[in-house]
């Protein structure tokens, strides 16, 4: 016998969960900001490597964040 399940995903809420990391990369050099928990200093590096760099205007926000999966139940 074959069982159909049905699975979810979703970012990890838990209280386990790995915290959600925060960076940004500069797509003209490709050097990036630290990785962080903290959102907004990923993005005031920019600010820091524009002022340094003014033709560097193009960014890639990169997020690492936990997801867990979980079967329903029927």
């Amino acid at each position: 016998m074959i069982k159909r399940v049905h699975w979810t995903v979703e970012p990890d809420r838990e209280p386990d969960a790995k915290r959600t990391m925060y960076a940004q990369e500069c797509d003209v050099c490709g050097e990036g900001s630290p990785r962080g928990a903290d959102e907004d200093e990923a993005t005031q590096w920019i600010f820091r490597h524009v002022r340094n760099n003014p033709s560097h205007n193009s960014y890639t926000e990169i997020v690492k964040r936990g997801w867990r999966a979980w079967m329903r139940q029927s």
